[in-house]
């Protein structure tokens, strides 16, 4: 294959999108809540690469969209079936209860994504505890584990992992995470529990009463629209099918979209309604990621092509730095940035990524860049998308949520000795 060359200044779109992402949520929030803008910003910021692709690369472009089509079509699929199925009523706000809830929403959020497994569960979590006094730890922990660390074992759990599969990584190759996953997954829920336990029995005391009769749920869980959940296993075999079979590109997407259509004229709309469901967020996915999808690919090949210049070679290194970079910016385009980088260390392609599963070497630095990128972004609020979406309705419902950087004091002091702890067992 010959080498593609792009001048260097091609990456600096790639950055001004990821900057942009970060930056103007902050500094202009009222005028970053409209798509509409969103969706300029992310074309303004690609045409200077789409001038440079269009005629010269028209084939990345073309293997990009169609990467980002069928990206979108997943994503959409699992958001509009996942507001189609309402829990009603609530479960106890006990330590024991709260545990099993996000260890259920643990195991969820490789089926419908950690999106749809925060915006399904989070709302009865909440519920449940109303009557508690100190809930800011169990929104923090629900962002850790639903919204982030959860969705390691499947790509449909976490953008960045779909994104290697249709590059080429194995439907089933992320069920070799499961010892990471376990290990981070089962010391955060009894981390969890220990502090939830020590909260609530000092709450016990301060509460005229028993607080454990007061937080017991007298009303009887019922979950409305199941069938919702024959649709989102239809989107699963579709991924998997596509992967075991490699089906042309068309037939994965036209089964998901078909189960969202499914979905949405099947659902009775009071059960939108009380989900609250609107398509915004989706909307602001579709717009963001267009950008990213164009303005990546001469940033890719740069990278690819100068992987050696990096000098990354231990597993720790792409565990670490993909991480780091996930905190802070999406780590969808993250975990792309760090498999170029790999493949090119291993001479391969940014766009087929799946020939690093092939070797111990490769896999290891799949492995750790999976892990870097799924995990740490939970350390920031603008880390992974749910985070945000999280935050807000907690604030709505009377948490006082900390700020960006009390966040971080959460997860500089829960999360970095993990993530420590777990690069020296397994990416060593």
């Amino acid at each position: 294959m010959p080498e593609i060359s792009f001048p260097c200044w091609s990456v600096i779109p790639f950055i001004l999108m990821l900057i942009s992402i970060a930056i103007l949520p902050i500094a202009f929030p009222d005028w970053w809540t409209s798509n509409w803008n969103k969706t300029m910003v992310s074309l303004a910021i690609s045409l200077p690469v789409l001038f440079l692709v269009f005629n010269s690369h028209a084939d990345l472009l073309q293997h990009s969209m169609r990467d980002y089509f069928s990206f979108i079509v997943l994503i959409g699929a699992l958001f509009v079936i996942s507001g189609g199925i309402h829990i009603q009523g609530a479960f106890s706000g006990t330590p024991l209860m709260n545990t099993l809830y996000l260890a259920l929403g643990s195991v969820l959020a490789n089926l419908i994504g950690t999106t749809g497994a925060s915006m399904l569960l989070l709302r009865p979590y909440l519920h449940a505890n109303h009557k508690r006094q100190r809930r800011t730890h169990l929104i923090v922990f629900f962002i850790f584990l639903v919204s982030n660390i959860a969705g390691l074992l499947t790509p449909l759990g976490d953008p960045p992992l779909f994104l290697g599969f249709l590059r080429g990584v194995p439907f089933r190759w992320t069920l070799q995470l499961f010892p990471q996953w376990f290990f981070a997954v089962g010391v955060l829920l009894l981390l969890f529990n220990i502090i939830d336990q020590y909260i609530f029995n000092k709450e016990d005391v301060e509460t005229p009463g028993a607080l454990a009769e007061e937080v017991q749920s007298h009303r009887k869980l019922i979950i409305r629209g199941k069938r919702n959940f024959l649709c989102l296993m239809g989107v699963m075999m579709a991924a998997f099918l596509s992967g075991l079979f490699q089906w042309p590109r068309g037939i994965q997407e036209s089964i998901m979209i078909a189960m969202a259509l499914i979905s949405w004229f099947g659902t009775p709309r009071a059960v939108h309604k009380a989900n609250h469901f609107h398509f915004d967020p989706i909307t602001e996915v579709a717009a963001l990621f267009l950008g990213i999808f164009i303005t990546m690919i001469p940033a890719l090949e740069i990278l690819n092509q100068q992987a050696t210049i990096w000098n990354l070679h231990k597993s720790w290194h792409f565990f670490w730095m993909s991480g780091t970079l996930s905190s802070f910016l999406d780590n969808a385009p993250t975990y792309l940035t760090f498999t170029a980088l790999a493949s090119g260390t291993l001479g391969g392609s940014p766009e087929n990524i799946g020939f690093l599963t092939h070797s111990v070497t490769g896999a290891k630095m799949l492995s750790a860049i999976s892990c870097g990128a799924v995990f740490m972004g939970a350390n920031t609020y603008i880390g992974n998308g749910p985070n945000l979406m999280v935050r807000s309705i907690a604030e709505h419902s009377g948490i006082k949520m900390p700020s960006f950087a009390g966040y971080m004091a959460y997860s500089g002091a829960i999360l970095i000795p993990l993530f420590i702890v777990i690069s020296f067992i397994f990416f060593r």
